[in-house]
């Protein structure tokens, strides 16, 4: 079998695809969620890494979990109610814990349908970006269960409490046009614009030092649940460390010489 997630490099940027196109990219199975779980510990790991896109294989970007399964209650939807818990813990929820700790701002290349847990994957990216062709629908009671991958805590902080309310109650799908005004997403592009656009996004996040980017993103990520005393002394603590790098002498060297600045990742 092909590997779940299919990774390249464009210099700085990592392009991950999720790359199950003949299950529209369906969140199930051992080897897909270990998957997502090595990759964060590869981007991690690699410092020459300063940003990261997600798109999906085919026609869709990923159709969430696998309703033949559920029909079939068989994998993650087999046995009692208890069993049912923790294949859920030591499943698809593997998934929004690994994203939660990636150090590099990740970026959603919505090219098809987000639906169910696909839609609730784009919400554990940083920014989303979404294709003509993409749709997005929190689309769980149609199928008679609940956002179990932790839908509920991501969508409203995406899109404010009261529309993620609509769409997780209705179930409605929604076109890429209405994912942009709700602020689901943050552009939408033709189809064959999709990647490059992501591509350029991500291109130039990782101009900037590649340090600060990841303490910038630890500190978005603190302010979603902390407080603000917190995010001050989180912020002081990490512009302390920020001052003593090689990168910020460089960009103030390059500030004052009028040119564009070389950043290494070194510290002074």
């Amino acid at each position: 079998m092909t590997a779940p997630l299919l990774i390249t490099r464009h210099g700085h940027v990592a392009l991950v695809m999720l790359n199950r196109p003949d299950t529209r990219n369906a969140l199930s199975g051992e080897e897909m969620f270990a998957a997502f779980e090595s990759l964060v510990d590869d981007l991690n790991a690699d410092l020459s890494v300063r940003a990261a896109v997600l798109t999906g294989a085919g026609t869709a970007f990923c159709s969430g979990g696998n309703v033949a399964e559920m029909r079939d209650r068989t994998g993650m939807f087999a046995g009692s109610p208890e069993e049912i818990t923790e294949r859920y813990r030591q499943g698809i929820q593997r998934i929004p814990r690994a994203l939660a700790r990636l150090q590099v701002p990740l970026i959603a290349a919505v090219n098809g349908p987000a639906i169910g847990a696909g839609n609730d994957l784009a919400c554990m990216c940083d920014l989303r970006i979404a294709s003509t062709t993409a749709r997005f629908a929190e689309s769980f009671v149609k199928v008679g269960i609940i956002p179990g991958d932790g839908g509920c805590w991501l969508l409203p902080r995406v899109v404010g409490h009261a529309k993620a309310a609509e769409l997780a109650l209705t179930g409605d799908t929604i076109a890429a046009d209405e994912a942009q005004r709700i602020g689901l997403v943050s552009r939408v592009v033709g189809p064959d614009e999709l990647l490059p656009e992501a591509l350029a996004l991500a291109g130039r996040i990782a101009a900037n030092p590649p340090q600060v980017l990841r303490w910038t993103k630890q500190l978005l990520q603190q302010a979603r649940t902390g407080t603000l005393e917190e995010a001050l002394d989180a912020a002081g603590r990490l512009q302390g460390l920020a001052h003593h790098t090689a990168d910020h002498a460089e960009a103030v060297a390059a500030f004052f010489e009028k040119r564009a600045p070389v950043f290494s990742g070194g510290a002074v």
